[in-house]
């Protein structure tokens, strides 16, 4: 599991894990019921505090991507793959919203943009 924390993000860093660790499980890289390091290897790992890793992996839980089990320790949790599938597409929709908006300032067309989406599909 790969994580990197920026310096430079607004984003807060329990919300950097959280964001990394749903999109592997979203990408297909963490799969169901794969082992996450614990809250405190995964600090010692990141050099951050334990109350943050922690709070990322509740954040995680809340939203049903992993599960938590005492003295065993945390996993990717089972997917309904409707539910999933729907997770996938968000993720898919929120990147192309961000490139349909980098086409509109740098004047690149509806059929520019389709065509390029085209070939890059394709290859």
């Amino acid at each position: 599991m790969d994580i990197v924390i920026s310096n430079t993000s607004e984003d807060p860093i329990y919300v950097q894990i959280k964001n990394q660790i749903k999109e592997q499980i979203l990408l297909g890289e963490l799969k169901e019921k794969t082992a996450l390091p614990s809250i405190r290897k995964l600090a010692k790992e990141l050099q951050i505090s334990v109350i943050t890793t922690k709070k990322a992996y509740e954040e995680l839980e809340k939203e049903g991507f992993i599960e938590t089990f005492p003295s065993k320790g945390s996993f990717v949790a089972a997917q309904n793959q409707e539910l999933l599938k729907e997770k996938q597409l968000k993720v898919i929709e929120e990147r192309l919203l961000q490139v349909i908006d980098d086409s509109k300032a740098f004047n690149i067309s509806l059929d520019e943009l389709i065509h390029m989406l085209t070939l890059l599909y394709e290859e």
